[in-house]
């Protein structure tokens, strides 16, 4: 279940109201248009309309992040689902080449769940493959998009992901929030990064060798 948290914990007060005073508006301003998408999705997809799954935050916290459906729902003749490259659909790929399948993410950040900035909420497993320093990522709220998403995105390696994150939990401002929420808008534009070479999404992650 969803709770408000007006200023979640260990959250600057001023990032915090950074975040409410864009999410707000955006929220009222693309409303139309996330509803509009809702029934597209429903039309072409059936339901669910939304992707809901458990993801670890602020200091391992589980939260329930949401995203527009992407994928269908198709079976082998075994009964097992088909690879991700074979359910995605044109909508979806759509969706996601523009990033808008993260949209329903503000109701997150509305939340007091993610922030609009911050790095990537991962997967509930991965947490007990982090190395000591990878694992401070989670040290700050996880965000819409972030310093690595504006560094290469899942073009990336792990290593370097984890890497981008730390820097940014030691040299987080309000200014640097503001520069990668404008470079992030030129690396959607650009659809730079959304998928490994090969892949339609970012390879799982095995743990590192890095003790740090």
């Amino acid at each position: 279940m969803m709770h408000f948290k007006f200023l979640p914990p260990g959250m600057p007060v001023r990032k915090r109201l950074f975040d409410l005073m864009l999410t707000i508006p955006g929220l009222l301003v693309i409303g139309p248009m996330l509803l509009i998408l809702s029934f597209w999705i429903k039309r072409k997809m059936g339901s669910p309309i939304f992707f809901k799954q458990v993801r670890p935050g602020y200091r391992n916290e589980p939260f329930s992040i949401l995203k527009f459906r992407t994928m269908n729902e198709d079976f082998d003749a075994e009964g097992y689902l088909l690879a991700d490259e074979s359910r995605l659909t044109a909508l979806g790929k759509a969706l996601r080449a523009l990033s808008i399948d993260e949209l329903p993410e503000l109701l997150n950040v509305l939340l007091g769940e993610m922030s609009l900035v911050g790095p990537r909420p991962l997967l509930m497993k991965y947490l007990e493959l982090y190395s000591k320093g990878q694992a401070r990522r989670h040290d700050v709220l996880p965000g819409m998009t972030g310093w690595a998403q504006v560094n290469g995105r899942n073009a990336l390696t792990w290593e370097d992901k984890f890497e981008f994150d730390v820097w940014y939990v030691d040299h987080w401002s309000l200014w640097l929030d503001v520069k990668i929420l404008m470079l992030t808008a030129l690396v959607v534009l650009r659809r730079r990064g959304i998928s490994q070479p090969g892949s339609i999404s970012a390879e799982e992650f095995r743990g590192s060798r890095d003790d740090g």
